[in-house]
């Protein structure tokens, strides 16, 4: 019945738990949820307010552009250069996004052939790797392992691999493992794409939630960034709004504009209300995000210290709201932790083989769920 293409796609990971989740809930199960990364911090309130507003004018009823509103695209260029000092051309430098992951899905249509490799984190973010298999391309993954700091070494990647590859997906912060990475990788990824003629595609999603005074770069800081590729961002983790589907692409013109054509032909762009709200995001007072770390450190902190209390090796990231634990068998323990503690966190190996021997937890709970879930998963010992 379903097309080839779909058969030789994996199961949606998140798609996956939730079925398990509904089923333990479903037999009575009080279930905390340390699984997927969703803010549970409301949307905040000013933002809330413009939306209502724009919502109520008739004048944004209609389609909108594909490439965003002017006024939304000058917020998003006035925002970058306000946060990481990088100066953009709203006009041809910056498209909106129905969040981060329709640019993500989107982009390999614009420049993969048939057969030809894209570079992919492994762990990942899951669509980097069905994207490419929707365009018909081929996949070759590049290890994030702990020895080296959950970064890719891309001098190992093999020589016919390179001939053929045409896109490299990254992410920094990073999900799932919650690693950084210096300006001086960065630096080193611009060398090898204009080296291998390779578009490069940053997942920046991660960059506003950060712990212990440490400040998340844009790859597009690095010196000829914007010559080799793109930085996908969105507001769905920094102003908690996953499900209002806003984002933006940014950076190199020319591979903007081919995203821009493949948008162009299958979907309408991003409701005009939700852009003025996002307007207002990404313009107005700033504290929210602040706000919101705080509360991310504490739960992180809670998680980290239970957990090692109870032996577990855990390490506190300094961005994102994960926590990558290393453990035997991930599988197990994920499975174990659902029936036995009715605690769900993700197992690592859901986002690549390489993420085998960890799970993932998402500290979107509050502290005392968080309390909670440890002093569950240590009454059926580690």
């Amino acid at each position: 019945m379903y097309s080839q293409r779909l058969e030789n796609l994996p199961p949606y990971l998140f798609a996956r738990i939730d079925a398990l989740k509904a089923q333990k809930r479903k037999e009575g199960v009080d279930v905390i949820d340390l699984g997927v990364g969703d803010p549970d911090l409301p949307t905040p309130g000013h933002i809330v307010d413009a939306m209502v507003n724009a919502v109520k004018d008739p004048k944004n009823h209609h389609y909108p552009a594909y490439e965003g509103m002017a006024a939304y695209r000058e917020a998003v260029a006035g925002w970058y250069n306000t946060r990481f000092s990088v100066s953009l051309d709203p006009a041809e430098e910056v498209v909106a996004l129905m969040g981060s992951k329709d640019g993500i899905a989107h982009i390999p249509e614009a420049f993969v052939n048939p057969g030809e490799y894209v570079l992919v984190p492994d762990p990942g973010y899951p669509v980097y790797s069905t994207s490419t298999l929707f365009a018909e391309g081929r996949v070759h993954l590049m290890p994030l392992l702990e020895e080296n700091n959950f970064l890719p070494l891309l001098e190992d990647i093999p020589g016919d691999v390179l001939e053929r590859a045409k896109l490299l997906f990254f992410n920094y912060p990073n999900n799932p493992t919650a690693a950084t990475a210096p300006m001086s990788f960065f630096d080193e990824v611009v060398a090898f794409a204009r080296e291998h003629d390779i578009v490069v595609v940053h997942d920046n999603a991660y960059s506003e939630i950060t712990f212990d005074g440490y400040r998340a770069p844009s790859f597009l800081e690095a010196d000829g960034a914007r010559e080799v590729g793109v930085e996908m961002h969105s507001l769905s983790k920094t102003y908690n709004m996953t499900g209002w589907r806003i984002g933006m692409a940014v950076g190199n013109k020319e591979v903007l504009s081919g995203l821009g054509r493949v948008k162009s032909n299958v979907d309408s762009g991003v409701f005009d209300a939700v852009q003025h709200a996002a307007i207002t995001a990404l313009s107005g007072p700033q504290q929210c995000i602040a706000d919101a770390c705080t509360v991310y450190q504490e739960r992180r902190d809670a998680l980290v210290r239970g957990l090692s209390d109870l032996g577990y090796d855990v390490q506190a990231p300094k961005a994102t709201f994960y926590v990558w634990m290393p453990v035997d068998d991930c599988m197990a323990t994920a499975a174990r932790f659902l029936d036995e503690a009715g605690v769900v966190v993700t197992p690592g190996v859901g986002f690549g083989e390489s993420g085998a021997g960890y799970v993932r937890f998402a500290i979107t709970r509050s502290v005392e769920r968080i309390q909670e879930a440890v002093e569950r998963i240590g009454r059926i010992g580690a």
